[in-house]
């Protein structure tokens, strides 16, 4: 999300026991990605996809990707080859009819069906959205509560441009007497005790705290502004704080029960008990910025624009943006079939970590949003990489 965005679709990380391997044997955090060789007859669903819809995603990424210098390693431990790898793939995309989408694929790529150090292939999936809110760009009557600007003095640092071991690592903070120190978390910007607590630094102001704290989970929303406009925004920046789920420490604090979380019920709470929401929502120290966007959005991790059904946030310390994915996951209305298509790995999120984790962006909506909500999925996927790797 994101990453684009910050995302952001999770509300609660719980612990979930999959297959016969027991959760504490993997630390799904850290545990390594272990690919092993599959055939496309392995995958559920591969035949009755409609791969043509997956193709404005996959080429929008094949336009970054031919901008990337061919010798440039393709994603950690250069996972996917290298960019030049994928220069002729891309190229060929270019031309392929959306009807011949399936063959393209098939000729072009091999799957591996992706697993916690090769124990476990079964992960957690969660969904995401882009928000809806009301707005005004002045501060007037119920609009009291601000989106702000990305600050001038917030340092973003890419750690993986330093080590590769830190690939998919970042901080950020401000440079004060040439070091990097810490940036101020969630809960004094929203009191104002920072140095930006001024109009300058607000990009619109909302009429809806806990709406504009979901917005910042999502990453990305549309603003109704109050002159009939409509503005869209993304994110800009993040304060450099590891996210918490909020939805832990309703747990934790025995206002709801595990099996009853979802962002619905988090909601719910938050605006029944609104002298104690705004304690709650601090506990989460992440704290995202905002700018407004202009075009197709809204803004993946990779930069680009998110397509609704097609576009899965991933960890990117263990696969690059780009990469065609296959989803098999457990739909979050259990009455519906499982969701297994073509997915392209497009953004990021500061709770999506681990080998086999994923989150499934659903667009713009109220049926958006209440699946995403709703979303808290055991699944797995399979990593399409070159055939000639």
């Amino acid at each position: 999300m994101v990453f684009f965005r910050y995302i952001l679709g999770v509300l609660m990380v719980s612990a979930m026991i999959v297959g016969c391997t027991a959760v504490d044997e993997i630390d799904r955090d850290k545990a390594p990605l272990v690919l092993h060789p599959a055939s496309f007859g392995d995958m559920p669903g591969w035949a009755d996809d409609d791969h043509g819809a997956v193709m404005t995603a996959f080429l929008r990424s094949c336009e970054r990707i031919l901008r990337r210098s061919p010798a440039d390693r393709f994603g950690p431990d250069g996972i996917g080859g290298t960019y030049g790898d994928w220069h002729d793939l891309c190229r060929a995309a270019q031309t392929t009819d959306p009807a011949q989408a399936r063959q393209f694929f098939e000729s072009a790529f091999r799957p591996h069906l992706a697993t916690f150090d090769g124990k476990e292939e079964k992960g957690l999936f969660t969904g995401y959205y882009e928000a809806a809110l009301n707005g005004s760009l002045t501060r007037r009557d119920a609009y009291q509560y601000p989106l702000h600007k990305r600050p001038d003095d917030l340092v973003m640092v890419d750690l993986g441009e330093f080590r590769d071991s830190l690939r998919g690592q970042r901080v950020a903070g401000r440079v004060t007497d040439g070091r990097l120190r810490p940036y101020e978390d969630r809960a004094a910007i929203i009191g104002g005790n920072w140095p930006h607590d001024d109009d300058d630094h607000v990009l619109v102001w909302t009429d809806d705290p806990i709406g504009a704290f979901f917005l910042q989970i999502q990453g990305s929303g549309r603003i109704t502004l109050d002159d009939g406009d409509v503005m869209r925004v993304g994110y800009a920046g993040q304060n450099g704080h590891v996210y918490y789920a909020i939805g832990r420490a309703l747990v934790q604090r025995g206002y709801l029960a595990q099996e009853d979380v979802s962002m619905q019920s988090i909601r719910a709470w938050l605006e029944d008990h609104p002298d104690q929401a705004d304690e709650i929502m601090n506990t989460n120290p992440s704290y995202v910025f905002f700018r407004a966007l202009d075009g197709a959005g809204p803004v993946g991790g990779e930069g680009l624009p998110l397509t609704p059904g097609r576009s899965l946030a991933i960890d990117r310390s263990r696969m690059p943006y780009g990469l065609p994915v296959w989803v098999d996951i457990a739909h979050p209305l259990a009455e519906e079939p499982p969701i297994r298509r073509l997915m392209v790995a497009q953004d990021t999120g500061g709770a999506i970590r681990g080998a086999v984790r994923g989150d499934f962006f659903w667009g713009h909506g109220a049926e958006a949003e209440d699946l995403a909500g709703r979303m808290r999925s055991q699944g797995r996927y399979w990593l399409l990489l070159p055939a000639h790797l």
